[in-house]
């Protein structure tokens, strides 16, 4: 029996790629991690958005608390089992009224995960219905495996690359995943999915916590490193990362520079998937 998914969700996960919403946390508690993020970015004078979004769990002992929270890990192993690693993490920020989007897009093309069965969870920090730009995904797209991306140069695109899928592809049916603040979606690195511009009067903020199951192996020359949040390891696959003390701290900014500097290298060299580098 499942830990915390229903067997429908379960189901419908394998058949849709996704689930949502998921219960997890009180609104008190998610207000309050909200709170830390936010005074984070008022003493750094600097929001945590595109480019500085990524591995927050290296630095603050809050975002910690989420990755490793039961709420969210028992429903990850419903899906991939007990032995799980955190492979990547970024901050999924739009403040209310921006042009912020996401390009259509499928999680796996600059992870070079083999085999590609990593599940993202989207931990809601706010609410975010569809008018605040939730996600929009192409049910059962997860199937179609990875297709070619395009790298779009719009810096309104919250996208690292600016990754895109090239080509046409079917969007005559999708369905929006709106989520409550301390709500959760999961998702297949394959599903084919977006978000639109924020039109709420809100800051819509969610993590997107990449977890894979440990015999999942980065098949990149740079070898990465990722946290293991539950169970154990019998592969060997990753380096382990140090789990903060203290928020922002000495150590805490160092390792985290090392490990994004790493992460970022292992995208640059998966090159296969580009097709060209387009100027919007």
């Amino acid at each position: 029996m499942p830990k915390k998914l229903t067997p429908e969700q379960v189901e419908a996960y394998a058949r849709d790629g996704y689930v949502c919403p998921v219960d997890a946390f009180s609104t008190e508690r998610t207000r309050a991690w909200r709170d830390r993020l936010e005074a984070f970015e008022r003493a750094q004078g600097q929001k945590l958005t595109r480019g500085h979004n990524f591995k927050p769990h290296l630095l603050f002992p809050w975002v910690d608390e989420i990755v490793h929270a039961p709420e969210v890990l028992d429903a990850v192993e419903d899906l991939i089992g007990p032995d799980i690693r955190l492979f990547h993490l970024s901050v999924w920020p739009k403040d209310a009224g921006s042009g912020a989007y996401v390009s259509w897009h499928q999680d796996a093309t600059y992870f070079a995960l083999e085999p590609a069965c990593h599940v993202t969870a989207w931990v809601a920090l706010t609410d975010a219905p569809v008018e605040a730009g939730c996600m929009e995904v192409v049910p059962g797209s997860h199937k179609l495996g990875q297709m070619p991306h395009a790298e779009m140069q719009d810096p309104e695109n919250l996208l690292s690359r600016g990754q895109e899928l090239a080509g046409d592809f079917d969007r005559s049916r999708t369905a929006f995943m709106p989520v409550k603040a301390g709500q959760f979606s999961l998702h297949h690195t394959h599903l084919v999915h977006n978000s639109r511009p924020n039109r709420s009067n809100d800051r819509r903020i969610g993590l997107g916590i990449s977890y894979i199951p440990t015999h999942a192996r980065c098949t990149s020359p740079t070898r990465v490193s990722a946290m293991l949040v539950r169970g154990e390891d019998k592969y060997g696959h990753f380096d382990d990362e140090r789990r903060p003390v203290q928020e922002a701290g000495p150590e805490e900014c160092a390792f985290h520079a090392e490990a994004v500097a790493r992460f970022r290298k292992m995208n640059v060299e998966q090159t296969d998937n580009q097709v060209a580098v387009v100027k919007r």
